[in-house]
Order: C-alpha cells, then structure tokens, then sequence
C-alpha cells in the first residue's frame, strides 16, 4: 500500500540509492535476516544428524518434519503480534524481545536433551524453538515493511535474503563442525549464545513510527486485515500471481539434485559447484536486484527478473546436452542463482508493498504462507513429470511455467 508520493516516484537517482544501500535501516534489515535465518536449520538438518547419531530410526526423524508447521500457520497467531504492544520497546521491538528470549531460553533447553533417551521431549523442545522462530520472522517482516519506504523494499528485501542465508549456512554446515569437536549439546548452547546477541540489535534498532489506525480490539486485529484485503480490486490476482510467480523456478529446482547425479556430477563436484560457489552467485543476485529495484521500481523489477528466472530454467536444457561439463555447470548455476536471488528480492518487496502498515504481521504471515504453496503442491509431480518426458521436456516445461505468473504480473500493473 503505497503513499501518494511514494506512488509518484518509482525510480531513485543515483545519491538516494546509495544513501539507501549504506544507511542504518538496510544493515539492520541484513542482520535481522541473519538471526531469522539462523534457528531454522537448528531443528532441521542439524537436528536430524543429532539424532541419526544417537541411533533414532528413520521413521521417528521423518516425523520431525512436523516441527517445521509453524513456520506455515504462523499468520494464525500474527493478529496478536498487530494488536498489542508489550511493553514501552514499541509494538514490534516488544515482540521481538519476547520472541528472541524465548528461542534463547528453548535452544538451552535443547541443549539439556538427549535424542537417545526420550524423542519426544526433544520434539517438544524443537516445537517450541520452531514457533518462536516462526513468531520473530512475523515481526521482523512486519518491521521491515514500516521501517522503510516502498521504493526500499527491494533492497530491504536482498539484505534480509542475503543475511537468512548466511544465519542458515552458520547453523547448518558451523553447527555440524563445531559439533564434530565438542558435541551436539555444546553446539546449541553456544548457537543460544550467537542468539541471544539478536536482543542487543533489538534494543538498539529505532521502533518504527505506529500507525495512527492500529487495531484496537482482537476482533479488528483477526478481521480487518482479511477484509481489507479482499475488498480490494485485483484482490484474487494478487494471491495468483503470489502462488505463480517463482513456480517455475520452484519446480526445476526440486529436481535439480537427481539431474546432477544423472548427468554424472559427484557429490563433491555438486558441492563445490551448486553449494559453494552457487551460495555467492545467489548473494550476489540479492544485491544485485535490491540496487535495480531502487533505480527502476518493483514492476519492472518483477517482469525483468521473471523473464530471467525463466531463461535461466532453460539454461539447463543446455546442460543436457553439454553432459558433465564442470564448466557449463558453473555458467549455468551462475546464471541461475543470480536470477533467482533477484527475483526473490522483488519477490518479497512485492508482497510487503501490498500489506497494510496498520497491520502488516498478519497480512504478511498470509501472504509468505501462500508464497510456499508452489514448494509443497506445484513440485509434487516433477519427478514423474522428468521421468515422463525427460530431462530437456522436463526443464522447458518448467521455463513455460513461467508464463502464467507473468500474465497475472500484465493485469496487476495499474494496481501497482
């Protein structure tokens, strides 16, 4: 929801983009990425190899896929977030102190647990870890989108992204290593200790300036946000186009790993390639996109970058044919990465332009649960569908996919 003279200037000259991207408002929006990155992987993988190595069957782990619920529901708790302030912190920093010393206090807790001896109390400690971390990325999302403008977004956007990842690579692949040397219960204590620094940024961040028309009873906070939204003109366009903007790219991407193993990549070309050097490409897309949002607004931004995730998708078409090229994989992961790193920062400027500012943690909450429907429905078939047609039918496909998001994107633009 775009102010008058916000909707008046879709593009920034050259000394507002730089006073943009080094401003006090992006580095906070890059670390607050990072501490929301962090928890997610610590009940995921990491805890998985904790429990593979304590002798926990598959079928119990398998069920620890559970945990990750309340990172999907969270939209149902987000009213509370919108309606009350705790404390004089403000609305969202109050929040986020709660939230931040609760995921301190349950990470310690994990730490006392033992896989090996009781499952279920760690499944209930990664439960709570889970729906505290679910809670402070509602109320960072909503902060982010009242802290900056909407020509921000975007930037906001490739700084929080490119902070995630890295608070996802410190606890995925630090936390295995620091493991290896002192344990599983050590590594969680001293990620609590890495958490609980989130508090100090979270006491030093300015409050966002509250707007004049915040929800005033439970009933507004529950009700206001769905019916502001679906009273809106292009209302059910814009949850489309959310479910269809990155399909394409989401579908291509669950298979990715077994066309590499196919093709005849190792694991540690795999590695090397698509991880590793994969991981920077996609940082670099991030900030790449954030500045060209800045210079060129969000809807342009969007048909650009959905162009380019769509080609991109193509691209392995040509990997097909090139076979086990370390070289093509390099180009092709380079390319692909990039692109979708842009693409997912005017993803996410997109959808925070369009909640309200009188109750963004909810409207937000919805709009990021149905971003993941894709993930979970759209790549259910891609393995009979490669199986079916083969690998270059297969990622054609997945580039004409694309298109229908597009076509949404074409109808928005006069809502934009």
């Amino acid at each position: 929801m775009r102010s008058d003279s916000e909707a008046n200037s879709s593009t920034m000259t050259q000394t507002d983009t730089l006073r943009s991207i080094f401003s006090a408002r992006m580095l906070i929006a890059g670390i607050m990425g990072f501490y929301a990155g962090l928890p997610l992987l610590l009940t995921g993988s990491v805890l998985q190899a904790w429990m593979h190595d304590s002798g926990i069957d598959l079928t119990t782990i398998g069920l620890f896929a559970l945990v990750g619920l309340p990172y999907t529901l969270k939209f149902v708790w987000a009213p509370l977030l919108d309606r009350f302030t705790i404390s004089r912190l403000g609305r969202r920093r109050s929040w986020l102190l709660i939230a931040q010393s609760c995921l301190v206090a349950s990470l310690i807790l994990l730490a006392q647990t033992n896989p090996g001896l009781n499952p279920f109390i760690v499944g209930c400690c990664a439960m709570i870890i889970a729906f505290f971390s679910a809670t402070q990325d509602a109320v960072i999302d909503a902060y982010r989108r009242e802290s900056l403008t909407d020509s921000e977004q975007g930037l906001a956007a490739s700084f929080y992204v490119n902070g995630y990842r890295i608070g996802m690579l410190l606890a995925s692949g630090g936390g295995l290593i620091i493991a290896d040397h002192t344990g599983f219960s050590s590594m969680y204590l001293i990620m609590a200790g890495i958490m609980a620094t989130a508090i100090i940024i979270t006491l030093l961040a300015p409050e966002p300036v509250p707007h004049s028309d915040t929800p005033k009873t439970i009933y507004e906070a529950v009700i206001r946000p769905f019916t502001e939204f679906i009273q809106r003109r292009h209302a059910v366009l814009i949850l489309l186009f959310i479910i269809l903007y990155k399909a394409g790219d989401t579908m291509a991407s669950h298979m990715t790993m077994p066309f590499y193993l196919e093709t005849g990549f190792t694991n540690t070309e795999i590695a090397a390639i698509v991880k590793l050097f994969g991981f920077w490409a996609t940082i670099a897309g991030g900030l790449i996109g954030g500045i060209l949002i800045l210079r060129i607004g969000i809807y342009a931004a969007l048909w650009l970058f959905g162009i380019l995730q769509a080609v991109s998708t193509a691209g392995f078409v040509l990997l097909v044919h090139f076979g086990h090229s370390m070289s093509a994989l390099a180009a092709v992961i380079s390319f692909e990465n990039i692109s979708g790193g842009m693409g997912t920062a005017a993803f996410i400027a997109y959808m925070a332009s369009q909640t309200d500012r009188r109750f963004s943690a909810t409207q937000y909450a919805l709009l990021s649960s149905l971003m993941g429907i894709p993930r979970v429905f759209i790549a259910v078939p891609t393995g009979w569908i490669a199986e079916t047609v083969g690998w270059q039918q297969f990622f054609i496909i997945c580039s004409l996919v694309a298109i229908p998001g597009l076509l949404a994107l074409l109808r928005l633009k006069n809502s934009m």
